[in-house]
């Protein structure tokens, strides 16, 4: 990770970067619902996201580029956004717009 990714970048970029995931887990739960005529609920504000599918959930919490993870079964992880729009976990980088879609694909399934 190079620290310039996260040190340096204002607060306001990692705002609008969360702003986009919100809309990116709204389309692709609309998407993954399309076939089974199944909805989900996304709220989002400053600095939470959750997303209500039937009886699945998906809590995230934004701290500046940090972003802590629940999910309805226990799992939970924190993830770091970067100025860059990808999502780091401790196993790999991932562009933000594909890391929505699994998200909306495991909550719509």
């Amino acid at each position: 990770m190079r620290q310039t990714e996260i040190i340096g970048a204002p607060d306001q970029l990692y705002a609008e970067l969360w702003v986009s995931l919100a809309s990116l887990l709204r389309s692709y739960t609309a998407a993954h619902g399309l076939s089974g005529g199944r909805e989900a609920i996304v709220e989002a504000d400053e600095n939470r996201i959750t997303v209500h599918a039937s009886n699945k959930w998906l809590h995230l919490d934004r701290d500046g580029p940090l972003i802590r993870w629940r999910r309805e079964d226990g799992r939970n992880c924190i993830r770091e956004l970067t100025d860059g729009g990808k999502i780091k976990s401790s196993e790999n980088w991932q562009e933000m717009d594909m890391a929505a879609e699994e998200w909306a694909r495991e909550l719509m399934h």
